[in-house]
C-alpha cells in the first residue's frame, strides 16, 4: 500500500507504527484489564507531534485530512482500540476547532495542540436524545462577555483527562430552529462543570467516556466556534466525516488484529497425536481466506471514502457515511471468526481475542450507530435528505 501514499503521508504512518511498537503495544492489555485512560498513548503521540494531525500547516500541525486520520487510528486500534478512539477523539475535536477558527482561538488551542501541550475532544451526546448527537439539549445564555452553560453530556471520550471540550447547545438566538445548535470551547478548568461516574465500559475500556454536568458553567464569549445557531454546517462538513473516518480506522485496525490473530494460532497450533497443523486443514485455509478478503474490502471502501472526501468529490457522502459501518460489521464478525477459530484459548476472560471482540461489539451502539448510518447512506443514494 506504501506505494500508493504520497511521502508524508508515508512518513506519519512509519511515525505512528514506531509508537504503537514502542509504547502502546506494551501496555494495551493493562488498558483494558484495568480500564484505566491510556496516559502513555497520548503522551508519545504527543512527543511523536502526532496531535497536530488536523492542525493547519500554517499552525505548526501537519494539515491532514481523512485519509490520514484513517491510517493513523488504523495503526493505533490493531494494537490498542482505546487508544486509537481516544486520539481519534482528539482529533475530531481539532477538527471542528480549525474549521472557523478564529486568531484568538488559533492561537490559544490549536498552537498549543501542535506542539503537543493540548489534547481536545468532543462532548456532543446526551441521554434525552439519544444516537440524535445533533439535537443537543444543552443551553446557554449570554451574560456580558460570557455564556452560561446549563445541560449535561453523556459519554465524552477523554473525559476528566482532555484539556479543552467541544461542547453543542441549543442555539440561543430568538429565530433558532430545532436542529440550530451552537458549539463552544470550554476548558477543563471552567467555573460550574461536574465530572460525573467514573467510566466502566464492556469494550473500549480505556477511554474515559465519562458524563459531564454544566452547572451555570462560565464560558468566555470568545470561545463561541463560528455564529451562534450554525453549527449544523459542523455536523456534515466536519464533525461527521472526521469522526465516521477515525472511528472507521479504529475498527479496521480491530478487524486486521482479529484476522493477525486467526493466522498465528493456525500457523502455530498443531495436532500431537497426528503431527498435522491447524494451517494444513483446508476448511480453516478457507475461512482465514474469507477473513483477508472480508478485510482488505473494507480497507479498500475506507481509503475510497477518504479519498473522495478529502477530494471534495460531489459523490464523497454515501462512502464516508458508509465507512464506519461496514468497519463495525468487519470488524464484529471477524473477531468472532478468530474466536471461533482460537478456540479456548481464546475464550479465556480477557484473552487478546475476547478484548477485541468486546471492543468491536461497540461499533454499533456508537453514536451515529450502525443501523443510522446504513439509513442515512441509502437516502444519499436516493436523493432524499438525511435529516
Amino acid at each position: 500500500m506504501d506505494n500508493f501514499l504520497s511521502s508524508n503521508l508515508i512518513a506519519l504512518k512509519t511515525t505512528v507504527e514506531r509508537v504503537v511498537e514502542n509504547d502502546i503495544t506494551p501496555f494495551a492489555e493493562q488498558v483494558d484489564r484495568e480500564g484505566a485512560w491510556p496516559a502513555h498513548s497520548m503522551k508519545a503521540l504527543a512527543a511523536a507531534g502526532l496531535l497536530g494531525l488536523q492542525v493547519p500547516t500554517q499552525l505548526g500541525g501537519h494539515g491532514q485530512g481523512l485519509f490520514a486520520l484513517s491510517l493513523v487510528t488504523e495503526a493505533i486500534g490493531k494494537a490498542c482500540p482505546s487508544s486509537a478512539l481516544c486520539f481519534g477523539m482528539h482529533c475530531v475535536g481539532t477538527a471542528v476547532i480549525a474549521a472557523k477558527a478564529t486568531t484568538d482561538q488559533q492561537d490559544r488551542y490549536l498552537r498549543a495542540i501542535a506542539d503537543g501541550k493540548h489534547i481536545t475532544t468532543l462532548a456532543l451526546s446526551e441521554s434525552g436524545t439519544g444516537a440524535h448527537f445533533y439535537l443537543p439539549q444543552t443551553r446557554l445564555t449570554l451574560e456580558g462577555r460570557h455564556y452560561v452553560v446549563e445541560g449535561t453530556k453523556q459519554f465524552v471520550t477523554n473525559g476528566g483527562h482532555a484539556d479543552s471540550y467541544v461542547v453543542s447547545t441549543v442555539a440561543s438566538t430568538d429565530t433558532a430552529e430545532a436542529g440550530d445548535f451552537s458549539c463552544l470551547i470550554v476548558d477543563r478548568d471552567s467555573e460550574g462543570i461536574e465530572w460525573l461516574e467514573p467510566w466502566n465500559g464492556f469494550g473500549m475500556r480505556g477511554n474515559s467516556s465519562r458524563g459531564l454536568r454544566f452547572n451555570q458553567a462560565r464560558v468566555p464569549q470568545a470561545n463561541l466556534l463560528g455564529k451562534e445557531g450554525d453549527q449544523v454546517w459542523y455536523v456534515f462538513e466536519v464533525i461527521a466525516p472526521f469522526f465516521l473516518m477515525a472511528m472507521a480506522g479504529t475498527y479496521l485496525g480491530i478487524a486486521q488484529a482479529a484476522v493477525d490473530a486467526a493466522g498465528e494460532h493456525l500457523r502455530a497450533r498443531s495436532f500431537t497425536h497426528s503431527g498435522e497443523s491447524l494451517r494444513d486443514i483446508e476448511t480453516l485455509q478457507t475461512r482465514f481466506a474469507e477473513m483477508w478478503i472480508s478485510v482488505e474490502k473494507t480497507r479498500s471502501l475506507i481509503h475510497e471514502a477518504a479519498r473522495r472526501g478529502d477530494m471534495g468529490h460531489p459523490d464523497a457522502l454515501p462512502f464516508i457515511l458508509a465507512c464506519k459501518a461496514d468497519a463495525g460489521d468487519t470488524a464484529v464478525h471477524l473477531a468472532n471468526d478468530a474466536m471461533t477459530i482460537c478456540g479456548g484459548t481464546a475464550y479465556r476472560e480477557n484473552s487478546r481475542v475476547s478484548q477485541l471482540l468486546r471492543d468491536a461489539r461497540a461499533s454499533h451502539v456508537m453514536s451515529p450507530t450502525t443501523d443510522m448510518l446504513k439509513i442515512w447512506t441509502g437516502r444519499s443514494l436516493l436523493g432524499l435528505p438525511l435529516l
